[in-house]
């Protein structure tokens, strides 16, 4: 990791962390505050950045604010650490406020999702999410295991070698991560068939600092829930605002729901959806002082690749509607498939899930899912790298004047829950179980 002296600006000491997507969803809708771009400069400069994409042959370099916008693919991460983004550990009250338990699981990423940001404003922000049990063939030739421990599993492997060369503290830990990184990417890749052009990650905790600081996220449960024993979440059925630990408990149950991780999914994409729909109806971001607390978790929390400009991201979605935020989950075929040494895990068809992506992410957001053999919406995207340049939009969602209070739509259970996972979009603050 590579991160400059912090700036007196947003030098402001913020507890825990946030999920990945969250964080960076809020960063692109103060674009409509004005005031961000009096803080930009030292923002860019307080983020920690990785270098995991910059060695790469074609590897995009870091556009200027007055650059023409580009469509690209980001990854974005949400990592099981007990660890801020400089390595620290997070304070055992908070790992105990959150129900973190123990950390057998650390380094895992039980967040990954690819999201498509369109250079034409009219086109959706697609994001897929893939479900961390996933079992696929790891980048590095460890052969099929969960994707959420490519990144744990290389990071080890390094860590090993790198201490046997004599390499120590924060530099071992630095070095150990990029490799995990770079094992996570090329196994997303391989995966997808896609080209990550950029990457963010954020560790476990700081979704109570993160919502606190909105005042909280507008949630709507199909029935009431009581986790407390595992996640921690004890809410009504109804719509609701929920804030600190129990927004983070209702974006990580998957005990009690009837498709445990693929069920804990969609929680985490209606809460974007809520919190997308909040911020862009609300206008609550005018407040100078909320926007410089936000970017204050998103730099001290998130970590970025050094070529991505986030000052162009803000620019680039701040005409975003609700209706323009799309969130879909990759098909699988079943969620109890037993592995030899991973446990029980999620098995997927590599050739559906590749051509599920692609048809999502370049083509119709909204796709019913496709057969395979289906044509590459865009071919340019498939294993090269680089932004794609902007492009007439193909299709375009409509967007309507958000009202004042925050409507609420029901998310039908699929017919098939496994091959076809709900549509959720950012129009209403969905109704989910």
């Amino acid at each position: 990791m590579e991160k400059p002296p912090r700036s007196r600006t947003l030098r402001r000491v913020l507890a825990g962390a946030g999920r990945t997507a969250v964080a960076l969803l809020a960063v692109a809708v103060l674009a409509g505050t004005g005031y961000v771009w009096v803080v930009s400069r030292a923002f860019a400069a307080d983020l920690t950045t990785s270098s995991v994409l910059a060695t790469r042959a074609g590897a995009p370099t870091a556009a200027t604010s007055t650059a023409p916008p580009r469509s690209y693919t980001a990854l974005l991460v949400g990592l099981d650490s007990r660890t801020d983004a400089q390595g620290e550990p997070l304070p055992s009250d908070l790992l105990a406020e959150i129900h973190a338990g123990d950390d057998g699981g650390e380094l895992h990423t039980d967040t990954i999702m690819l999201v498509r940001v369109p250079a034409n404003p009219r086109s959706p922000v697609v994001t897929v999410s893939f479900p961390r049990d996933s079992y696929v063939p790891l980048a590095d030739g460890s052969g099929r295991h969960k994707i959420n421990s490519a990144y744990g599993r290389a990071y080890r492997a390094a860590q090993e070698r790198l201490e046997a060369q004599g390499v120590t503290g924060a530099e071992l830990d630095r070095r150990s991560r990029e490799a995990g990184r770079a094992n996570l990417v090329a196994t997303v890749e391989a995966v997808s068939r896609t080209t990550v052009d950029h990457y963010a990650e954020i560790n476990l905790a700081g979704f109570v600092e993160f919502t606190g600081t909105l005042g909280g996220v507008n949630v709507c449960l199909n029935q009431p829930v009581d986790d407390r024993a595992y996640s921690g979440v004890d809410l009504p059925a109804g719509p609701q605002t929920v804030s600190g630990a129990a927004a983070l408990a209702f974006v990580r149950q998957r005990h009690g729901l009837d498709g445990g991780d693929l069920d804990r999914i969609t929680r985490q994409q209606a809460f974007l959806a809520g919190l997308a729909h909040q911020v862009l109806a609300a206008g609550i971001l005018a407040d100078p002082a909320t926007v410089s607390a936000l970017l204050g978790v998103v730099t001290r929390h998130v970590v970025v690749d050094s070529g991505w400009d986030l000052r162009q991201l803000v620019g680039q979605l701040g005409g975003l509607a609700g209706g323009d935020v799309v969130f879909r989950t990759v098909p699988s075929i079943r969620p109890d498939l037993w592995t030899p040494v991973d446990g029980v895990a999620v098995e997927i068809d590599d050739d559906q899930v590749r051509d599920f992506v692609h048809t999502v992410l370049f083509a119709d957001a909204r796709a019913d899912g496709t057969a395979p053999g289906t044509p590459d919406p865009d071919a340019s995207r498939v294993r090269v790298a680089g932004p794609t340049p902007a492009t007439p939009a193909t299709s375009a969602a409509a967007a309507t004047a958000a009202p004042t209070t925050a409507p609420t739509s029901t998310v039908a259970a699929p017919e098939d829950p496994w091959q076809h996972r709900p549509v959720i979009d950012a129009a209403a603050v969905p109704c989910v179980d």
